[in-house]
């Protein structure tokens, strides 16, 4: 069986560090997808790096998978980082342009990334999808409306799509960081609460390496979490 991995948002702070732990892992190829590639290093001849465009359209997403052929000896991961952050506002201080941001960049790229890795699956041996959720999408906090609310429709996405992969022998789930462990996050935050991004790509392989037994997760991370694994 040939594995194949695709992992969106690859230059990001989130992305390299997983992008650093799961390039370890044995797949027959890997292809890292971002809108600026020129930061990333090509170590394996397993590797390619693509540019992307604007996933918020769907003709861009679209084409993104044009590169991907598959048939039923082939398994394939997706893990998406896409995303994007706005608070520290009350909701009567949120603009609705604001409001419309978040749902498009949490929200509705991984709508378009969801439904064409499903046409891609549908013609595989099986694999599975990841996406990046947030903690603050099952615990609410104040100036966080716009933000949480667009990774809470993530959260019911994932878990529908875990529902419709049963019988396409995918699976479905997402990780909800706290907060990553980054030069800008160790400022306000304790370190105790940190999870390194190489650490998150550890629990991203444990993941797909049991693929068949997880479905429609959620799941929470705080911390060190290799102990766990």
């Amino acid at each position: 069986m040939r594995k194949y991995l695709i992992i969106f948002g690859a230059s990001g702070n989130l992305g390299k560090g997983v992008t650093t732990s799961i390039i370890k892992k044995k797949y027959d190829s890997i292809t890292l997808l971002d809108f600026d590639i020129s930061s990333l290093i090509i170590s394996q001849q397993n590797i390619n790096a693509k540019r992307i465009k604007d996933l918020s359209l769907e003709e861009n997403v679209a084409e993104a998978f044009e590169m991907f052929t598959t048939d039923r000896n082939s398994e394939y991961f997706i893990f998406s980082t896409i995303g994007g952050y706005s608070g520290g506002k009350e909701i009567s201080e949120t603009s609705y342009d604001e409001w419309l941001a978040m749902q498009k960049l949490n929200a509705n790229i991984s709508f378009l990334i969801a439904k064409y890795s499903v046409k891609l699956l549908k013609k595989s041996a099986g694999g599975s999808i990841l996406f990046t959720s947030a903690m603050t999408s099952i615990n609410p906090e104040i100036g966080k409306a716009a933000y949480g609310t667009s990774k809470n429709s993530l959260n019911y996405l994932v878990k529908s799509l875990a529902l419709e992969g049963a019988k396409y022998n995918f699976t479905a789930n997402a990780i909800a960081p706290l907060a990553l462990d980054t030069e800008e996050n160790r400022i306000w935050a304790d370190g105790d609460i940190l999870t390194k991004p190489e650490e998150i790509g550890e629990f991203i392989s444990h993941l797909f390496k049991n693929y068949k037994k997880v479905n429609g997760n959620i799941y929470e991370i705080t911390g060190n979490i290799l102990p766990n694994l």
